[in-house]
């Protein structure tokens, strides 16, 4: 359903001695003043200051002096911005108004609607989504010149990663962690009589709702959603598109006080009541129950698991056919059980890409090894549904330094990365020694990353 989550703030961006350290006070603020000028590119105090409030509440944080950091960014994006001009790329306008829905979305949410952000920002939001768009503009010009950049550089060779590898310390190489290909047959638990169990339980918690019962206090008592369920089931003021659509649809079509019909999505099953909306924002309670199994479910699926194993075990059948015919899951049967990553596609997993269940089973096997029946989960939903499995070691790599025979990707990917590295720091490098760039001496004491910036403070 997208429970909220909410962004940790970096307070100590916004530092007591910034105004001590810029001087005289303008609209509650800072005089605005330029600070630095890049070509025919200025960027103000109000420009900085205006990134450091974004940065904050995107829970930023900086290891070095957050001003410095974020003004060499700043910098090194007017030097990017025009070449990209000169170059005339073109703005990705769907990239621009995604990632602008995207920032105010988020910011309504945690600041607690269009109210909320204007007083942090201290701007009407109409002013703000001009802003925000134009900053966009230039970020998508930006990116551009810099894939343009890195995608200019040859394509990597085993001769390139031959001799990466000899001019690199061994200690310096990536430590590749253990892996491991897995197979699984998978059986799930009768999902239509848990759903109608669970739907007839959240049924008659709205009944008693409706018969005068205080929806928070039943909340309290049982709803299975814990970031919500202390506070009475109440979500707390938020754009509808954090939310699963059906979740976020049916609390919009409803009337403030009115308890909804149960709504599916793939967290479970909720009922809602919908305290406040403000245009395409809502505060609303739920309760959500998720479906749960029997002790039955479990026994049965684990005779059938069982007895699977003991047909391999005899010769009678492969694992892998075993699997296209008897596993229930779409993803992995017609494959005779593969795992694959679902965020990579990759075949291999890292013992932290592996969920926790799966792990405990498989720990102690060999490759070519069976693990006892388990009760794990799938990657549906938030946290998953109840599935029960077996899982065959098809292999396991060891934790290795990464090597030429065993490695070849990892390694061309790390060579083509450095070099891309390296283009943009070439880039950046040669724009310093020849664009025009002013920077105010307030900024001396910042220890920026590139060098250059140095000789271009004015002085005073």
């Amino acid at each position: 359903m997208g429970m909220r989550r909410f962004l940790v703030t970096a307070a100590a961006l916004l530092s007591a001695g910034v105004a001590a350290v810029y001087g005289q006070q303008y609209k509650g603020g800072i005089i605005d003043k330029s600070i630095a000028v890049v070509g025919d590119e200025m960027i103000k105090i109000s420009d900085l200051e205006e990134e450091v409030r974004i940065m904050m509440a995107q829970g930023f944080v900086s290891d070095r002096d957050a001003r410095c950091e974020i003004l060499e960014n700043m910098m090194v994006s007017k030097l990017f911005l025009m070449q990209a001009r000169l170059d005339s790329l073109t703005v990705n306008n769907d990239m621009v108004e995604g990632e602008l829905r995207n920032r105010i979305d988020q910011f309504r949410t945690y600041f607690g609607g269009d109210e909320g952000v204007e007083k942090q920002f201290g701007k009407p939001i109409y002013k703000l989504r001009q802003e925000w768009r134009e900053a966009f503009q230039d970020q998508s010009l930006t990116q551009q010149m810099q894939q343009n950049i890195m995608s200019d550089i040859p394509e990597v060779t085993p001769y390139d990663v031959e001799e990466y590898l000899k001019k690199t310390d061994p200690d310096d190489l990536p430590l590749v962690p253990v892996k491991y290909q897995l197979s699984q047959i998978c059986i799930y638990p009768d999902r239509e009589a848990a759903n109608m169990a669970v739907k007839e339980r959240l049924l008659a918690i709205r009944e008693r709702i409706i018969n005068g019962e205080k929806f928070s206090t039943l909340a309290r008592i049982y709803s299975q959603d814990p970031g919500s369920a202390m506070k009475g089931g109440e979500l707390g003021m938020a754009s509808k598109s954090i939310f699963w659509p059906a979740f976020s649809d049916a609390a919009m079509a409803l009337k403030p006080g009115v308890v909804s019909q149960i709504v599916e999505t793939p967290d479970g099953f909720h009922i809602i009541e919908v305290l406040e909306k403000k245009g395409d924002m809502f505060n609303a309670r739920h309760i959500l129950l998720k479906p749960e199994y029997t002790i039955d479910d479990k026994e049965k699926a684990f005779h059938v698991l069982d007895s699977l194993k003991t047909e391999m075990a005899n010769g009678a059948v492969s694992f892998e056919m075993a699997a296209r015919f008897y596993s229930e899951d779409p993803a992995t049967r017609t494959n005779g059980g593969q795992m694959a990553d679902p965020n990579t596609g990759s075949s291999y997993y890292e013992i932290d890409q592996l969920k926790p269940q799966d792990y405990a089973a498989v720990k102690n096997l060999k490759e070519g090894e069976i693990s006892e029946p388990v009760e794990s989960l799938d990657n549906e939903g938030r946290d998953g549904n109840t599935v029960y499995k077996i899982i065959k070691v098809d292999r396991i790599l060891p934790s290795h330094t990464a090597s030429f025979e065993e490695d070849y990707s990892l390694l061309s990917d790390q060579v083509k990365q450095e070099a891309s590295m390296k283009a943009v720091d070439d880039f950046i490098a040669s724009k310093l020694k020849t664009t025009y760039i002013v920077i105010d001496p307030l900024f001396k004491y910042c220890e920026f990353d590139h060098e250059g910036w140095d000789d271009k403070f004015r002085e005073d």
